[in-house]
């Protein structure tokens, strides 16, 4: 009988690790290492289930990237004795801690599954047993003695997703997350149905793991809107130290054609400073060059952030700022899919 899968639960914080004390009403940290005691349904997994938390839970409103190497150190650290990871965080920020991660492992080989939940896990009509029971059961799952998700995933409300492609789209109901531009890896329902064509395909599955931890967060979000101003714009591109700008455009990528926007941005991009235009949508692509008033943007050397959200284009700038490439080579990888994150346009 083959062995059971080990599989690593990893609490940083967030509303899944509270619980209601019902005298009080108040809620308290929950102690994970007495998990399959207050969810005694994990028995019937057929995994060995272990737990590691944060000393000091994190609320996901103070993430940043000293706990995304904080958890990715732990996934290292227990890389081989595990077969799979299960990491809990708040919701909130779940898609850029997740999509984080994603880009902090190359070659990854096994299962990392984000999970949490909109009320606590001691709260009577919580979401969180179904998220952690599925988060786990998809960690465990198996074929042919390989791991079946070989990526970082992120498992709310029935459906696993690929984490670098999701965003929270909804603070109050249990079905939290969208993956606009990708399909579902999995689905649960009366069976776990997983996606095999959708599935992440490491074309260097033979090579080790590399763990790319030097975060670089000197960046900024952007968001245009309908008259913005010179002095605006102005005063965030010359924030002190800026290395990078998410510029959320209208629509496929479109944005004012006046002088002083495209005279702001050349210059900035002169100083090395690196642009990424992504779309203010929630579906769908940027094009640049498509319309007139995105042409500008692409002849000044804005990168083509095509269908990646806000969220990841954050994670992926972050990282590859991080890896001292020349300008050429930094465009030419940020355009391209490194994890799954963005698609090949046609």
């Amino acid at each position: 009988m083959a062995n059971k899968p080990k599989i690593l639960l990893v609490y940083t914080g967030g509303t899944i690790g509270m619980i209601k004390d019902y005298n009080t009403g108040a809620l308290r940290a929950f102690d994970f290492n007495q998990i399959q005691n207050k969810i005694p349904e994990l028995q019937h997994l057929n995994c060995e289930i272990s737990t590691i938390s944060f000393e000091e839970p994190i609320d996901s409103s103070n993430m940043n990237r000293k706990y995304y190497v904080k958890i990715a150190e732990i996934i290292e650290a227990n890389y081989n004795d595990y077969d799979g990871f299960v990491v809990l965080t708040g919701s909130d920020t779940m898609s850029y801690t997740s999509s984080a991660i994603s880009f902090m492992f190359e070659n990854l080989q096994k299962p990392v599954i984000f999970t949490g939940s909109q009320l606590p896990i001691g709260d009577l009509r919580t979401d969180a047993k179904e998220n952690l029971i599925t988060s786990i059961e998809i960690a465990c799952a198996r074929e042919n003695n390989e791991p079946i998700i070989k990526e970082v995933g992120l498992y709310f409300e029935y459906k696993l997703y690929r984490a670098n492609r999701t965003t929270k789209i909804n603070a109050e109901q249990f079905e939290a997350f969208a993956s606009m531009n990708y399909p579902p890896l999995a689905e649960s329902g009366v069976h776990l149905h997983f996606n095999n064509h959708l599935l992440f395909k490491n074309e260097k599955s033979d090579e080790k793991l590399i763990f790319r931890k030097n975060l670089i967060d000197d960046i900024v979000v952007l968001k245009l809107f309908p008259g913005i101003t010179p002095i605006v714009v102005e005063t965030i591109l010359n924030i002190e130290n800026l290395k990078g700008v998410v510029l959320e455009t209208y629509g496929s990528g479109n944005a004012p054609t006046e002088p002083w926007f495209i005279d702001l941005l050349e210059e900035v991009i002169a100083k090395g400073v690196k642009i990424v235009n992504v779309t203010q949508c929630t579906g769908g692509s940027v094009i640049l060059g498509l319309y007139e008033t995105s042409t500008d943007l692409k002849r000044i050397g804005i990168i083509d952030g095509k269908d990646i959200t806000t969220e990841t284009a954050v994670a992926k700038m972050m990282y590859l700022l991080g890896e001292d490439l020349s300008k050429e080579d930094f465009k030419y990888y940020f355009e391209k899919p490194l994890r799954g994150e963005i698609s090949l346009q046609p």
